[in-house]
């Protein structure tokens, strides 16, 4: 039986999160501490910054909004960390968050997308809850990504398997 087009989104989305989870562990794993938490100024977010505003806002709006759980989120805690916070914990918090994220999406029934959650103060159906949540995520790995390389001059491999056949490949773009 072929899937619904809303359990393909439902899937592709928690698969989506998964995969930039492990792109931005694999980015922590590359880095130092204090490149995790280096910051040209204060206008600016060290990358450990980013990674703790991810985890929270998949609590918020996945756990919350999708999945019904207390908001319980400190936006501004996020923000204001300043190295406290080891790679190890940061790593955890993420697969985490985005391992939990990713069940509720799972387990969330197609015919419930069209429901109307509220976020942040934002009233949204939940599949637009769940692609801002996605797209948000997108957005700030590819910044942890982009840092990466800026700070360790590499490439990282995740796309090796179009220049290389014999190399594992992704089971998602």
């Amino acid at each position: 039986m072929q899937a619904s087009l809303e359990q393909v989104f439902l899937n592709y989305s928690a698969d989506k999160l998964i995969q930039l989870a492990a792109r931005i562990a694999t980015c922590l794993d590359m880095l130092s501490e204090e490149q995790i938490w280096m910051r040209e100024s204060e206008t600016q977010n060290a990358i450990g910054n980013l990674v703790l505003h991810l985890c929270g806002n998949l609590r918020q709006w996945i756990g919350h909004g999708v999945g019904g759980q207390s908001d319980v989120r400190v936006r501004d805690s996020e923000f204001a960390a300043r190295g406290d916070i080891t790679t190890t914990e940061l790593r955890q918090c993420l697969e985490t968050a985005a391992t939990d994220a990713a069940a509720i999406i799972r387990q969330t029934p197609p015919e419930r997308l069209a429901e109307q959650v509220t976020v942040q103060g934002y009233q949204l159906t939940m599949l637009e809850a769940i692609l801002h949540v996605v797209e948000h995520f997108s957005s700030h790995a590819g910044q942890i990504i982009f840092a990466t390389k800026l700070f360790t001059g590499e490439d990282l491999g995740f796309y090796r398997h179009l220049t290389n056949p014999a190399a594992r490949g992704e089971t998602i773009p």
